[in-house]
């Protein structure tokens, strides 16, 4: 697999151009938006490039430890400046989103900017909003896309320390610590040059996982105890959490990250869903095992998207009637996500 030269060229030429430099990332920013957005922020200053973060909403505090988080601006936080910081931009990047609209809070700021735009991203079927496109899907993350691109651009040796933390955190929350979307070499290969740069993988690791609050160990219990349904009929999984769960358990943001993946690992199940009530619809994140794609059912019902195998969206709907209509989508899926599940046995 290979990145254009000519996008490369226009990459570099484009870096040598443009003096005001903004990084962004989507709505709900996890690890590998985060890490891939932090990284090329300290790569951008290592060569002088005067760049900024612009992050629409709170992140999980466990990726808040990341070196260069604090210089960050949350537009949820500060949305003039937020303004400001996309009215100036000459270059904005556009990582780990394949349309605008997932940026949420500033899209039309977003699409209106003067400024080009560039995308890295490892989403499926990006839109045709951008000035210069790098989209593989085949990569773990977006961080390993952009080691890759860095890498194409001959600054191999620009990798630091600080860099390397930045990736790596970005590959290894995207591929849930080496456990799916990582069958390419390639990607233990960028994962052992990061490691080389002297990073503590355990740190980084404790760092990331180890640093639950006890109220989102017991929303954990909450999910899995009270709020999980298991439909063996359909080799299909769901929890849900209502906003008095949320309240509850005194919800913070990135709270519920993984939780999915607890239903997926249940022995004969291979589509699993958590759905999350907010104030006017209700949040759904898809996973899958083997060839089921939850990418094109998020599409399909839930004005949503991502990869095969992991995928989210959002539904207009109370929480009753959304877990009733979902079960009602099933019969229609369900030879393909039986046949999915033989197939990955």
């Amino acid at each position: 697999m290979s990145i254009s030269e000519t996008s490369i060229a226009y990459l570099k030429q484009l870096l040598g151009e443009k003096s005001d430099v903004l990084i962004t990332t989507h709505y709900n920013p996890d690890g590998d938006a985060i890490g891939s957005s932090l990284a090329l922020y300290h790569f951008l200053n290592s060569q002088g490039i005067e760049a900024k973060v612009l992050i629409p909403n709170e992140l999980p505090s466990f990726l808040q430890w990341l070196p260069g988080v604090e210089n960050a601006v949350l537009y949820s936080d500060q949305p003039d400046q937020g303004n400001s910081m996309l009215e100036e931009a000459d270059l904005i990047f556009c990582m780990d989103y394949n349309g605008l609209n997932r940026v949420k809070l500033y899209t039309d700021q977003l699409r209106d900017a003067k400024a080009t735009r560039i995308l890295i991203d490892h989403h499926a079927q990006p839109e045709n909003e951008f000035d210069l496109t790098f989209s593989v899907i085949e990569v773990s993350s977006t961080s390993e896309l952009l080691h890759m691109i860095l890498e194409e651009a001959g600054f191999s040796d620009s990798l630091t320390k600080e860099m390397a933390e930045c990736f790596f955190v970005g590959i290894m929350t995207d591929t849930g610590s080496f456990s799916f979307a990582c069958n390419r070499p390639e990607t233990f290969e960028i994962a052992a040059k990061l490691i080389k740069t002297g990073i503590d993988v355990e740190r980084i690791h404790r760092m990331v996982y180890d640093t639950y609050s006890e109220s989102r160990m017991r929303l954990l219990g909450q999910c899995l105890g009270s709020n999980m349904k298991v439909l063996p009929e359909f080799a299909t999984a769901y929890i849900w959490l209502s906003k008095e769960d949320l309240e509850q358990y005194n919800y913070q943001q990135g709270d519920t990250e993984g939780v999915v993946n607890y239903a997926l690992s249940i022995q004969n199940v291979a589509v699993a869903a958590l759905f999350t009530e907010r104030d006017d619809r209700v949040r759904v994140s898809l996973r899958s095992k083997g060839e089921f794609s939850v990418n094109e059912f998020a599409r399909a019902h839930f004005n949503g998207g991502g990869h095969r195998n992991a995928a989210g969206g959002d539904i207009i709907k109370p929480m009753s009637e959304t877990l009733s209509w979902f079960e009602s989508l099933l019969p229609a899926y369900s030879a393909e996500i039986m046949k999915s599940l033989e197939n990955y046995k």
